[in-house]
């Protein structure tokens, strides 16, 4: 399978609403840290995520979290991190 393409090397932060969200695992997505369809034609899906009550979530937007869609807290911990610190 092709390596997603990495977004950013820090997550992005936000403050959510309850509901159902759709984290882009691909990196393709225009609309990121979600899924905007853009995976299509790739062997990479969307990761559900629902969230029940209002609270922070730090999405991952390197796309190599051990906790996906959540980004790898501390990032020295995250699989890529060998990468951005050498």
């Amino acid at each position: 399978m092709e390596p997603p393409k990495i977004c950013a090397t820090k997550p992005c932060v936000q403050k959510m609403e309850p509901g159902t969200y759709w984290w882009c695992s691909c990196g393709q997505s225009s609309h990121q840290p979600f899924c905007d369809g853009s995976h299509q034609g790739t062997k990479r899906a969307p990761v559900k995520m629902v969230i029940e009550e209002e609270q922070t979530v730090a999405w991952c937007l390197c796309k190599h979290s051990k906790n996906p869609p959540c980004a790898t807290v501390p990032m020295r911990t995250c699989k890529l991190s060998p990468f951005l610190f050498p």
